[in-house]
C-alpha cells in the first residue's frame, strides 16, 4: 500500500556551535514494505540537493537508511547505539563518513511522526550534530 502525503521535515545541523535549520514541506509517497516504513521525496532547492530523490526505510526505532539518488548520491545507515561509515556525495566528490546513531523514534504508524538523531564524522574529527524531524500530514 502507497500513499501521497504531505511531509513537513525539519533538519538541525550543529557545526562548530553555529546552527543550520532547514525545513521543506513536500509531496511525499509513504509505504510499508518487508515490516519497514519507507517515505520517498523529491529533494528541492530547499535542502540543497535538487534533482535528486530521497528515501527513508525505517525499522520501528532500531534501524534506518538515508539514500539519495540523483545530482547529489549517498547512502546513510543508522542503527541506534553504533557507528557505520558511510557514502556521502557532495559537489566536490564523495567522501566516506561515520554515522554514530544517538536516537530513532518512529512513530509513523501510530501519529505520522519520524525522530532521527546522528552525529557524523570524517577521520575520527566531528563534522555535525543533525536531527531530522519528520511529520506526515
Amino acid at each position: 500500500m502507497k500513499n501521497n502525503v504531505m511531509i513537513s521535515l525539519t533538519s538541525i545541523q550543529i557545526q562548530d556551535n553555529d546552527k543550520n535549520e532547514t525545513e521543506l514541506l513536500t509531496k511525499a509517497i509513504v509505504s510499508k514494505s518487508g515490516g519497514c516504513d519507507v517515505i520517498s521525496y523529491e529533494d528541492t532547492q530547499a535542502t540543497g540537493f535538487e534533482g535528486s530523490v530521497t528515501t527513508i526505510t525505517v525499522k520501528g526505532n532500531e534501524s534506518a537508511s538515508i539514500i539519495r539518488k540523483g545530482t547529489a548520491n549517498s547512502v546513510l545507515s543508522l542503527e541506534t547505539g553504533r557507528k557505520h561509515y558511510c557514502q556521502y556525495g557532495t559537489p566536490y566528490g564523495n567522501i566516506q563518513i561515520g554515522v554514530y546513531t544517538h536516537s530513532i523514534n518512529n512513530t509513523i504508524s501510530e501519529n505520522g511522526r519520524l525522530y532521527l538523531k546522528y552525529t557524523l564524522d570524517m577521520n575520527s574529527s566531528l563534522l555535525s550534530d543533525n536531527e531530522i524531524i519528520m511529520k506526515i500530514n
